[in-house]
């Protein structure tokens, strides 16, 4: 693969793998669903398939059980090298495993690879990677979160905080963002990701947090181009997009 290019992979939900020159991430892996799929073309990730891949990086936003699935800590076995990094709401046995616990506003580098984290406007934390001459963003839960079923108070608080949050990513480089496009918010499902895309800029952003409902994708895409917001169609688990 050359510099600065990356092959990522919808796996499911808010689930992601990002493959650079030297590097292999994966992003918020749930996947309820597998039975008897056992491929990246069904969205799964196994321990074999990570069995010859070197510089595995892990990540989990937070805690809830659509962004943090314990099989991750399987692929270890056939590759105890895996670099996992965790946000510290997440309760777990880290000690076999190489294990890095972070918090918002936090800045590390691990293999080379630059990590900034931010906040969320739910739970955990979201990622900026700066890794093989790309920037990397991963929301996480972090989404204008507007419920027309809450109080007006509630949302004027959601927007605020959450547009507070976008304020601290403003000026930073973002060449691939990962962003919410939920349709339990109805007719709200997409402001999040389009402020986002409005006042950061990334180069291309992708829905994620969707589960089963690619008609989101879909809705979105539709919506992207009117706004003129680059972004992919997600049709299936295990699709492929080269940037």
């Amino acid at each position: 693969m050359n510099p600065s290019n990356a092959k990522i992979t919808y796996l499911f939900h808010s689930g992601y793998a990002v493959e650079t020159a030297n590097h292999f991430m994966i992003f918020d892996y749930y996947q309820p669903f597998p039975g008897n799929k056992l491929s990246m073309t069904d969205g799964v990730i196994t321990s074999e398939f990570l069995k010859s891949k070197k510089n595995i990086m892990v990540f989990s936003s937070h805690a809830h059980a659509d962004h943090f699935d314990r099989i991750i800590f399987d692929w270890a076995k056939e590759n105890p090298d895996i670099n996992y990094i965790l946000s510290n709401d997440i309760r777990t046995n880290t000690a076999p495993y190489k294990c890095h616990m972070v918090a918002a506003y936090e800045e590390s580098i691990i293999d080379d690879v630059k990590i900034q984290t931010f906040g969320s406007t739910d739970q955990g934390i979201s990622f900026l990677l700066t890794v093989d001459g790309l920037s990397i963003f991963h929301a996480g839960d972090l989404n204008w979160w507007h419920w027309s079923g809450e109080p007006k108070e509630d949302r004027v608080i959601a927007e605020k905080a959450f547009k507070e949050e976008v304020e601290k990513i403003v000026g930073k480089t973002i060449d691939i963002a990962f962003f919410p496009v939920d349709r339990r918010l109805e007719e709200a499902y997409c402001i999040g990701a389009e402020y986002f895309a409005m006042k950061c800029k990334p180069k291309l952003l992708l829905p994620m947090h969707f589960g089963k409902d690619f008609g989101a994708s879909h809705d979105f895409s539709k919506r992207a181009k009117e706004l003129s917001i680059p972004t992919v169609e997600i049709k299936q688990l295990g699709q492929e997009i080269f940037f």
